[in-house]
């Protein structure tokens, strides 16, 4: 008999969605570097994968128990941490003497964030990302999953708008206090993350579910 043959296997959608979520951990710090405009609400790009971060925690969360997404949060940690490690071990190499300067001032200007900055990320990830989970998990309630779709993206745009509100209170308090006035700054990011997660999160959550019941079909049930 196979050694193995009485392994739990990983659903094949939770292993989709942790590849998905390690690498918005790592892009989001990148992305952040620009703001887009969306109407009168001006919004740092990093939150487009900070959203999809909150998405894929509560579809694990709702498919797979408050304990596995928890668990991928704190995981998450890890592709955030080594990626800061490889971007300072980067900026302290030397050049190659062939690279255009534009080229070299552009790379050392999106990545030699400050030390505070640095810090302030995971602080307001980790916080954040706990707390959507919390929230979306608390909401369920024992009414379990009755009420359909309509519920679920109802927590799941709630559960977004708090924490997203918490995530831009402990960022950028961290990260700016003291170096200029920062209630304008804390008033309009989370104005425009409670707007984009009630607008986009819900509907995400249900794609998100969605795809992972198919992802999660026997093989031959694909496709019917």
């Amino acid at each position: 008999m196979d050694s193995n043959s009485h392994t739990p296997s990983t659903p094949r959608s939770l292993f989709v969605f942790a590849m998905l979520y390690g690498g918005m951990t790592v892009i989001a710090g990148v992305l952040a570097y620009k703001q887009f405009a969306i109407g009168p609400l001006i919004v740092e790009s990093g939150i487009l994968a900070f959203l999809l971060l909150v998405v894929i925690s509560s579809a694990v969360s709702q498919l797979h128990g408050k304990v596995m997404a928890d668990r991928m949060v704190l995981w998450g940690f890890l592709p955030l941490a080594a990626s800061i490690a490889l971007i300072g071990l980067v900026l302290v190499l030397p050049a190659s003497p062939d690279m255009p300067l534009d080229n070299l001032a552009a790379f050392e200007r999106v990545h030699a964030q400050t030390p505070r900055i640095m810090a302030a990320g995971p602080v307001a990830y980790g916080v954040s990302l706990l707390l959507n989970v919390w929230i979306f998990n608390k909401l369920r309630g024992r009414g379990g999953d009755s009420g359909g779709d309509f519920r679920l993206m109802a927590r799941g745009a709630i559960a977004s708008a708090i924490s997203q509100a918490v995530d831009t209170l402990i960022f950028i308090t961290l990260a700016f206090y003291g170096e200029f006035p920062i209630g304008g700054l804390l008033v309009g990011q989370a104005i425009a993350k409670i707007v984009l997660s009630f607008v986009l999160v819900p509907f995400l959550i249900v794609g998100a579910i969605a795809l992972a019941r198919r992802l999660d079909r026997p093989a031959g049930a694909i496709g019917r």
